[in-house]
Parts: structure tokens; C-alpha cells; sequence
């Protein structure tokens, strides 16, 4: 079931070329494990002041570290379990049923993707596969995959109204439209990626995923008890110590722009626990229509406006060209 890497990286397996010494292209698993700040979103249920005191450490920690975990999210765990199941079940089809035919009928080449196709050393390959699926696909899903259609309209609904009470709590005080999340985030212009990164052979040489930043508003993520995600914090990569009742919620590029830079877009990446360790994650990135205009209300602003759209051909060029993404960097002043 597991992509052809050894086939398709062959020569650079072999001669084993690194990119540089950079510590950016350092792959070590045991950098000190930190456990992020966990917010209790029970607190909204209680008095003003508990309230407020929770909205403080839910932008602290955004300032701080730009990932943060929740707990009493309102996400029941039936739905969290179910679509971590009909994941597995996905990304553990046969390899050539997943790149070659186009199983959930999705309209962006299929939805799946594999590795870095661009990789010319080591440090680029990525070693995972992708479901990369727009939501505005879903009532596409059918037949053999009807439980999977069913639990993602499950999982979306839930996982949408928490992004959404994120980013609102986060934007009250960038002079930011109240409306601007209800008008430009739609429960359709949102994605689900469902990662799987497979036991690698050389997994102290190469990434399960490059170093990069999302390019959402913000991302709900699901990550199973094996770890590997490491931020990149105060010029050193730290691992994060998985949390097995917390969903991670982590801001992106959209987020760093529209705030003029008072949060930030954490670069972040995978590294590979050992050879017989499979890793799963599951990525909620809430995002808003193509159109939207990103412009910060804050003066003066640091980044020229933009549309979504602008940010992500910009991305695919960038990728295409260089092999990473390079994000709003594009877009500064």
C-alpha cells in the first residue's frame, strides 16, 4: 500500500546527497519534547471572568508559539475516532488504487499526493502521502465511500464552528471586520488533508514532511500518540509532546498577514519515528473563498493585499521553482 519511494528516490538514496548543513536540514527525533499550552474551552461555559481569562491564554499562546491545544473542544470523540478510522481505511488501499483512479471523484488531480516530485537531494524528499480534499467535493463521495462522505460531513460541521470561534477570538482586537470570517469563510471553501507517513527505512536522513507554514486562516489538527511534528522556535526546532485528549490548533499565513504580524505563522515540519512506525494526522484548514482580500487593518501594514487565490498560485510556483513553499514573504511591502 505504500507509495514507491525507494523506486522513485533512487539515486538520491544512493548517493546520498544532502542540501547543506543548515540546521533548518537537521533531522534529529530526540530535540527536547515540549508539551504546548493547553486551553480548557470548558471555561466559556462558566463566569464572564473565566471567560476572559480563557480568551487571554488563547491569544498569549497564539502570540507565543502559534500552535496551542484544546481541550472540551465540543468535538464528540465518537465522530473524532470514526473519521480516524475511515482515514486509515483510505490511505490503506493499494498504492496503485490511489494514485491511479480517481476513488472519491474529487476534481483536484484525484486529491492524492505522494512525496516531493521535485526533490534533487536528501533533504527534500517527503516521505507521506495525502488526501487533499476540498469540501466542496464532499457530496461527490459515494458509493464503497459513503461512510467516509458521512463521518467528513460530521467531522467538518464540528470541527468548522471550532475554527471559526478561533479565529474570532483571535481577530477582536486587529481592527477587523466582525463580519469578515462570516462573509468570507464558507463551510464549502474549507479542506481536509488526511496525512499517513509510512515506516521508512532511512528515517534519521530524510523528512516525513519539509519544513513549511499552512496557508489558512487556521488549522484543526488531529495527530495520533507517535510525534514527530516539531516547531521551528527561537532559532531551534523543539518536538511536540502529543496530547492524546487535545486537538492542536496552529495559525497560518493568512492569519500572520491579516494580523500585520502580531501572530505568527510557525514554521513546522515531521520527522520520522523509526522503520516500522506509521504516523497519522488529520488536518482541518479553514480557509476562505478565492476572492477573499487579505489585508491587514492595521497601519501601516506590513504586507501589500492579496486574494487567497493570489497566495496559492503564488505557492505552486514557488514550489514548482525551488521545490518549498515560501509563503506571504512574497507578499511584504
Amino acid at each position: 500500500m505504500d507509495p514507491p519511494f525507494e523506486e522513485k528516490y533512487k539515486s538520491l538514496l544512493t548517493n546520498g546527497t544532502l542540501l547543506s548543513k543548515d540546521e533548518d536540514d537537521v533531522i534529529m527525533s530526540d530535540y527536547e519534547e515540549h508539551e504546548l499550552p493547553i486551553i480548557d474551552l470548558h471555561r466559556f461555559t462558566l463566569s464572564f471572568s473565566e471567560r476572559e481569562r480563557c480568551v487571554k491564554e488563547i491569544r498569549q499562546a497564539a502570540r507565543e508559539w502559534g500552535f496551542f491545544q484544546v481541550v472540551n473542544h465540543g468535538i464528540p470523540q465518537e465522530i473524532l475516532e470514526r473519521i480516524q478510522l475511515e482515514q486509515r481505511k483510505l490511505l490503506h488501499h493499494p498504492f496503485s488504487k490511489k494514485a491511479e483512479e480517481n476513488i472519491l471523484n474529487l476534481s483536484e488531480n484525484n486529491g492524492y499526493r505522494w512525496g516531493n516530485h521535485t526533490a534533487t537531494c536528501l533533504r527534500q524528499i517527503s516521505w507521506s502521502e495525502a488526501f487533499h480534499i476540498p469540501l466542496t467535493d464532499i457530496s461527490k463521495i459515494g458509493g464503497e465511500y459513503k461512510s467516509l462522505r458521512e463521518s467528513i460531513e460530521a467531522y467538518a460541521a464540528t470541527a468548522e464552528k471550532l475554527a471559526k470561534e478561533m479565529t474570532e477570538i483571535l481577530a477582536e482586537n486587529l481592527d477587523i471586520s466582525s463580519t469578515y470570517f462570516q462573509e468570507n469563510c464558507l463551510p464549502e471553501t474549507n479542506y481536509l488533508r488526511m496525512n499517513r507517513y509510512p515506516p521508512c527505512p532511512f528515517y534519521s536522513e530524510v523528512f516525513g514532511i519539509l519544513p513549511h507554514t499552512d496557508s489558512c486562516f487556521v488549522n484543526v489538527l488531529i495527530q495520533d500518540q507517535i510525534g514527530g511534528l516539531q516547531l521551528w522556535v527561537n532559532g531551534e526546532w523543539i518536538s511536540v509532546k502529543p496530547h492524546p485528549e487535545a486537538l492542536l490548533i496552529n495559525l497560518g499565513d493568512l492569519f500572520q498577514a491579516l494580523s500585520n504580524d502580531v501572530y505568527k505563522s510557525i514554521r513546522h515540519r515531521v520527522v520520522l519515528a523509526s522503520k516500522q512506525v506509521e504516523r497519522l494526522s488529520l488536518a482541518y484548514l479553514y480557509c476562505p473563498r478565492n476572492d477573499a482580500v487579505i489585508e491587514s487593518g492595521m497601519k501601516p501594514s506590513i504586507y501589500r493585499k492579496f486574494t487567497f487565490e493570489e497566495l496559492m498560485k503564488q505557492n505552486s510556483r514557488d514550489i514548482e521553482e525551488t521545490g518549498r513553499k515560501l509563503g506571504i514573504s512574497r507578499f511584504l511591502m
